[in-house]
Formats: structure tokens, C-alpha cells, sequence
């Protein structure tokens, strides 16, 4: 969601999709992403597509946003069923922001029931939503449950009153680890804590201090990110007016080899770079789906969508947002048709960051050669390269990025 999509090509105004993309729908895992573009305050550190109330305007208020997004669910349908397509049930929906717990459990439970009343939930649906602490108490949480949410993340980023100063997180650093208790008490099977390392001031112990917190807590999920500097955000402007340094990339390497030592002894195994669960159950199905290529249609301004090769993306201000949706046209700014070549190199870009790998047959011969050089390195597992498949090895993970372009190059 960071940063301004491509501008693509039009989205035609029924929203009609390409033949060849719907063909395999209900072949493949359906997901819905609902995009609640509202915060309480903008952290200094965010460039996500959201928006506090100053920065609204008219036409696009708190109240009047789940009335839209329930429509673009309908329309979403609507364009599935006019090319021959029943909608299929959802396997996950993931309640992102933003901060949809500003809206209140009765809204939000609403918007989860239209899913259910235009599409249906499969019966093991993942039903996730993200929350800033400083926006639940318990009452809410229990509250979510009955509407049907099965698993929350809370963005806990640290427990460093300084490091949350910095990154311009209201939440005490207490907050949110009460909140996971909370939540495993409200009765959600799944609990994530979304951790943020390498802030600028953050010292290692402040670090340790914050994986402990976290810890403690017994998330069966935890998430942890290297902080980016991203153009445009009042972060950026500190760093650049030399108010703070640059996050140092030997300070985030060590970082991530601290966390991943930290939740491999509590039970937390990695499955994906940044993300580890105490089980393959426990692993964010939904993000999952992005990862291997699944459908997926986005609800919302500025949410992204991808259905059979087809990738699209809505407009970004909420009030634009609701003006299309007013008028039963599609919200979408703008598309791509992804090429066979460009699927494929999507692919080899995601599946090399999860822990299962991916096939050397999905390499040509040149990733291979470069698969067993890297190998030889110590970048990728010479174990799993043996059976077939390229693992990234911890120091792998730590050079993933440099991992995937000797790969595609």
C-alpha cells in the first residue's frame, strides 16, 4: 500500500475483468482485503494511504465509509456474477488500515457480514483486522469476536517510551501486550504483534527489552519490520534536516539475527523473512495468499487487487473514493495485465522469502548456476539445494533482497 501505484491502464467502469482472468476463479484461494483508510493521528514514520480527520474534507467521513465499502463489496460480486462467475467463498479477510478499529465492532462486523451474505466465508475462514492499542479495551475485543473476527494484529512497534516518541506511536508501552492478553481472553484463536527495529536512538537493549514485552505477551504470531525511511514522511524530513541519523544496515542486520534468535527459543519459527508462528496454523493465512499468487479483491481507497494475472488498484482519497462509488461505477485508478514472463518473476521474487523455498525447476538454467553458487556462499541451504529447492539460510533472509536479483538477474 506505500507509496503511488504505476498509472496502468483504465479500469474499464463495470469493472469487467479480462476472460482469461476469471476463468479460474473458484480454482484458486479467493481473500478480501478491506482497506479503513482513518487514523486518530498520522505517525511520522507512515506513508500508508490514510487520512485523520483534518485531512478529510467534506464528503468523506468516518460515518458515511462503511455504507461505500459495503457497496464496492456488492459491485465487486456484481462483477463476478455479469461474466458468468459465481463468487466464490472467502477463504481469508484481513481488515487492514489505517486503524479499522476506529470504526466500531458493530460496523465493522457489518462490513464481514455483507462478505457473507454476496460471496460466503469458507468454513475455516481467517478473519483478521489490525489494531493500534490505544484503540480497543476489552469490551471492543469481545466485541469483534462476536461479529465473527477470528484473528488480530496489534501494532505494539516497541516497548521504548522513546522509540514510540520517535516513530509518533500514542499507545504506552504497556498497551499493547495488555491488549494481546485481552484479546486471547475475548476468544481469538490468532494474536499478532507487529514489532518495528531500527528506529533511530533505538539501542540494542531497547531492542531485547521490546522482544521480551512482546514475548511475554504469548502472541502466537509475531511480525517484526526494519524500519524504511520513506520520502515524503515527517521522519524523512528529521533525518534529512540531520534531527536524526539514518538507520545503519549492519544495526538492522544485527537486529534481525537478535529477534530471530529470541522467537526461534520461545516456540516461533520463521515461515516467511519478517514473519514467524509457533505453528503452520498460526501463520497469517491471508498474507499467505499473497505471497503464492492467490485472487484477491481490495475494498476501499487506495486498496490493491489481484484476480487471475490481473492486478488493480482504486483511488487513493476517500472522497474520490466515495463520488465513483456513488455513481455504481468501479473506484479503480488503474490496472495491469501481467505477462507470463512477469507472473513468473513475481513469483520467484515471493516464494524465495518463504521458508519452504522454491523449486530450482522454477529457475532457468541460469538461477540455477547462480542457486548453487549461492549455495557455495552460504546464502541458500546446500541441504534443501540437494533435494530440489532453494532455501534462503539466515544469512540468506538477511541478504534477501541481493538473493533475488543474482536469481532474476
Amino acid at each position: 500500500m506505500a507509496g503511488l501505484p504505476p498509472a496502468g491502464e483504465p479500469v474499464p467502469a463495470d469493472g469487467a475483468l479480462p476472460p482469461a482472468a476469471v476463468a479460474g476463479v473458484g480454482t484458486r484461494p479467493f481473500a478480501i482485503y478491506l482497506h479503513v483508510p482513518f487514523c486518530a493521528s498520522r505517525c511520522g514514520y507512515c506513508d500508508f494511504n490514510t487520512y485523520t480527520a483534518t485531512e478529510l474534507g467534506p464528503g468523506a467521513s468516518r460515518e458515511e465509509y462503511p455504507e461505500h465499502a459495503a457497496a464496492e463489496i456488492r459491485f465487486a460480486a456484481g462483477v463476478l456474477a455479469a461474466q458468468g462467475v459465481a463468487p466464490p467463498p472467502v477463504s481469508t479477510v484481513f481488515v487492514g488500515g489505517g486503524t479499522p478499529t476506529l470504526l466500531t465492532p458493530r460496523q465493522l462486523g457489518g462490513l464481514l457480514q455483507v462478505v457473507r451474505d454476496e460471496f460466503g466465508l469458507a468454513l475455516d475462514a481467517e478473519v483478521t483486522v489490525e489494531s493500534n492499542p490505544d484503540s480497543v479495551d476489552a469490551k471492543a475485543l469481545e466485541g469483534l469476536v462476536d461479529a465473527g473476527f477470528t484473528r488480530i494484529s496489534f501494532g505494539m512497534q516497541s516497548s521504548s517510551t522513546r522509540v514510540l516518541q520517535i516513530l509518533d506511536r500514542t499507545h504506552t508501552p504497556g498497551r499493547a501486550a495488555e491488549c494481546a492478553r485481552w484479546a486471547r481472553e475475548a476468544g481469538f484463536a490468532g494474536v499478532n504483534l507487529d514489532l518495528i527495529y531500527g528506529t533511530p536512538g533505538e539501542t540494542d537493549a531497547d531492542w531485547e527489552n521490546s522482544i521480551a514485552a512482546a514475548l511475554a505477551a504469548a502472541p502466537d504470531h509475531v511480525s517484526a519490520y526494519a524500519l524504511i525511511v520513506e520520502d515524503g514522511t515527517r521522519l524523512a524530513a528529521r533525518v534529512r534536516r540531520g534531527e536524526l541519523p539514518a538507520p545503519d544496515d549492519d544495526v538492522l542486520a544485527a537486529r534481525y539475527e537478535i529477534a530471530d534468535a529470541a522467537f526461534g527459543a520461545a516456540g516461533l519459527s520463521w515461515y516467511e523473512v519478517s514473519n514467524w508462528a509457533t505453528s503452520p496454523a498460526a501463520r497469517c493465512r491471508h498474507n499467505v495468499l499473497y505471497w503464492t499468487g492467490a485472487d484477491w479483491w481490495g475494498i476501499g481507497p487506495g486498496a490493491h487487487s489481484h484476480v487471475g494475472g490481473v492486478r488493480w488498484w482504486n483511488v487513493r482519497h476517500p472522497r474520490e473514493y466515495a463520488a465513483r462509488i456513488g455513481t455504481g461505477a468501479s473506484p479503480g485508478a488503474g490496472r495491469e495485465v501481467l505477462s507470463a514472463d512477469e507472473r513468473h518473476l513475481e513469483h520467484v521474487l515471493l516464494g524465495i522469502r518463504l521458508v519452504e523455498g522454491l523449486a530450482l525447476a522454477d529457475l532457468d538454467p541460469a538461477g540455477r548456476r547462480v542457486a548453487e553458487r549461492a549455495a557455495a556462499d552460504g546464502l541458500l541451504d546446500a541441504t534443501a539445494l540437494a533435494v530440489g529447492r532453494a532455501v534462503l539460510t539466515l544469512r540468506g533472509r538477511l541478504l534477501a533482497d541481493a538473493v533475488v536479483r543474482s536469481l532474476t538477474a
